[in-house]
This record gives C-alpha cells, structure tokens and sequence, in this order.
C-alpha cells in the first residue's frame, strides 16, 4: 500500500468562499473525486500536507487517504501553488482500486551520457519529451523511466517502443512517438565540412 498517509477533512462549504475559509483554519482545500460516487470537497492541515508534498512522492503516486477510521487509495493527480508565497493552494485526489491500471505521466530521465559515441563526438542530446504517458497500475506506479544512451550515435532516433517499460505498464503513447534524438553540433558538423572538403580537394 501507499507510503503516504493523508488525513483529511470534509468540507461543508465548497467554492471559493469555502476554500478562503480553509485555508484561514490552516488548511489546504481539494477535491476528491472519480469511481461511480459524486465528487467531495475536502482539506488537509497545511503541515501535514506541506511535508507530504516535500517527499516527492506525493503528485502522482498511490496514496492513502484517511477520514475517521474510513481509508481508500487514491491519486494525487494535481497540485496548485500560490503565484507568490509557493505555498500549496488547492489538490485534486482521484479514488482508484489499488490494482487497476490508469493513465499517468512519468518522468523520463536518459543515462549513460559517456557511452553515447553520438554524445562523445560533440553530439547534443535533443529531448523532446520529458515525460511519457503509461497504463499502469495503480499500486505499481514506476518513479520515473530511465533510457540508456550505450551506443547512440549522431542522427538516432529514440522513440518510445525503446523505452524500457515496468512489468504490467504499457505505453498510452504511439509507439512512434519520438521521445529524443541526438543531434550533430554545429562545431562537429562543421568539422565533418572541412573533412570532406579536404578529401575532395586530395
């Protein structure tokens, strides 16, 4: 089950008048919605909410939440902060089952930059998504993909069916959809230039 436990209360009020006067008790307002049951307004103590925010494994994770002796999983799909302070100002949470697959975003992370010839030549590393949409479950939600760069070269193309993919999680992408690619600079193309110019000229 989810590492994070989060206490919550029902809200009375809804709105912007009732999120005002949460935020006045020192509480951070949301909503709770998803399965078959209607959508419930509810908050969280800034502290408690602030810390679980802070662990980095709130925002699209499987949590739990917890209201009287009442517990459920859910997702933490959306985080508002305040324009200013930075402080948190409004949450979504989702009810899932703890096993059934949803869609989500995960954050794509590239290793292995030293052993990318592409990379060692001058090449640059283009990134063109830094996240990827999986079918997963909800219990399994992966922290982030890694791709390793080993053997990439100047022009290559890496797509999302070469994305290494966690057991049970399938992509809710194209498999075609072009996630990187490594790019020649423009100080290795134009050494590749003077190369060719050379040779002609021999």
């Amino acid at each position: 089950m989810a590492d994070i436990i989060l206490n919550v209360e029902v809200r009375d009020r809804t709105g912007t008048g009732g999120a005002r006067a949460a935020r006045r008790s020192g509480l951070v307002p949301g909503i709770l919605y998803g399965g078959d049951k209607d959508p419930v307004a509810i908050a969280v103590k800034s502290n408690e909410f602030r810390k679980a925010l802070y662990t980095g494994k709130l925002l699209g994770h499987l949590v739990t939440l917890k209201h009287g002796d009442e517990t459920q999983p859910v997702i933490a799909k959306a985080v508002d902060m305040h324009p200013v302070s930075d402080e948190p100002w409004h949450f979504d949470l989702y009810r899932v089952d703890a096993h059934q697959k949803i869609r989500i975003a995960v954050a794509l992370h590239f290793k292995n930059h030293e052993a990318s010839p592409g990379l060692k030549r001058g090449g640059t590393l283009n990134v063109v998504r830094h996240e990827v949409e999986l079918n997963v479950p909800a219990d399994h939600i992966p922290e982030e993909l890694v791709m390793d760069l080993t053997g990439l070269d100047i022009g290559d193309t890496i797509r999302i069916s070469a994305l290494p993919m966690p057991e049970g999680a399938t992509s809710a992408m194209d498999l075609g959809t072009v996630v990187a690619t490594i790019a020649g600079s423009s100080a290795s193309a134009s050494a590749a230039g003077e190369g060719e110019d050379g040779a002609a000229e021999a």
